[in-house]
């Protein structure tokens, strides 16, 4: 390689490096203010990441620098720039898209602790403790899956806020239509003060291990798209790394023209994968409960 080609690379692999740092630089390592909800939030969420914990979101930006490195080295062994951005977009596509199904399990996991969390605040509000003290005595045998959100209620309730605000938070925490159901209760119960809470508990109860196996039996008839998902990604790395390793797969797209055509199939591949996945996740569940109001907190 001559110095002028070599100078070229690194001044590719410098504009790689600098493009990604422009997109953290916008982004920031914060989320700014909210100016109104919904605004900018994919930008926001790009560098801190999406996930509800500090280790998913360490993990989600040990990502990025990898994603940015590998493109850099992809584009310095093959002095094409769309290789370079294929490979960085690939480090934390390829494990978005191996996946695919996960979210809904650890969904239908919630929604059986949710179960398993009515029966025993069904059996602890039996001994004649008030709806709180309940909910606070539920903490030790909490399932793991909805343990912070149970934690959460309690320290809130605790902390002096209303039950009914405390009480719709936690179901905005969950998340899920089955949970709606026990919180609509025990607001309902706030009001009317009935005997027949823990019937009531139970009976949803029952029907969130009902519902448990119903998504379960669904979950089993989305596995062979999803085996496609993997499939199509596996196929990807095989390509990639081929291209990577025999530059004369790759030399018909030195050109401006090649280098325009690989975008294009690139962009074309990755939208099949992402329809393909799209496919084999369900629709959110319709939930019926409101937001909680923040003015409603404390009473």
């Amino acid at each position: 390689m001559s110095p002028v080609e070599l100078i070229a690379v690194v001044s590719g692999a410098a504009c790689v490096a600098g493009l990604v740092l422009a997109v953290v630089a916008l982004t920031g390592t914060r989320a700014p203010a909210r100016s109104r909800p919904g605004a900018g939030r994919g930008l926001r969420r790009f560098w801190p990441g999406p996930g509800p914990g500090r280790r998913e979101r360490r993990i989600h930006r040990a990502r990025l620098a990898v994603a940015a490195g590998s493109g850099a080295l992809a584009f310095l062994l093959t002095g094409l720039p769309v290789v370079g951005l294929i490979v960085a977009a690939a480090v934390p596509g390829v494990p978005w898209l191996f996946a695919v199904g996960k979210a809904e399990e650890r969904a239908i996991a919630r929604v059986e602790a949710v179960g398993e969390w009515t029966r025993r605040l069904k059996d602890v509000s039996a001994t004649g403790q008030g709806l709180q003290a309940a909910i606070v005595n539920t903490i030790a045998t909490v399932p793991e899956e909805i343990q912070d959100e149970v934690r959460l209620l309690a320290a809130r309730l605790q902390a002096g806020w209303t039950a009914r605000a405390a009480l719709l938070a936690f179901a905005d925490d969950i998340g899920d239509p089955v949970c709606d159901q026990v919180v609509a209760a025990l607001i309902l119960h706030l009001t009317d003060r009935g005997e027949r809470l823990g019937d009531v508990l139970g009976a949803i109860a029952s029907a969130a291990a009902a519902e448990v196996a119903t998504r379960r039996e669904v979950e089993a008839k989305r596995t062979q798209p999803r085996f496609a998902v993997r499939f199509l990604t596996g196929m990807t790395l095989v390509v990639l790394a081929y291209g990577l390793l025999n530059t004369d797969y790759i030399r018909p797209y030195g050109t401006v023209v090649g280098q325009l055509v690989m975008a294009v199939l690139g962009a074309a591949f990755v939208g099949l994968l992402v329809w393909v996945r799209s496919m084999s996740q369900p629709p959110p569940p319709a939930r019926f409960l409101p937001a909680p109001d923040p003015e409603e907190a404390v009473a």
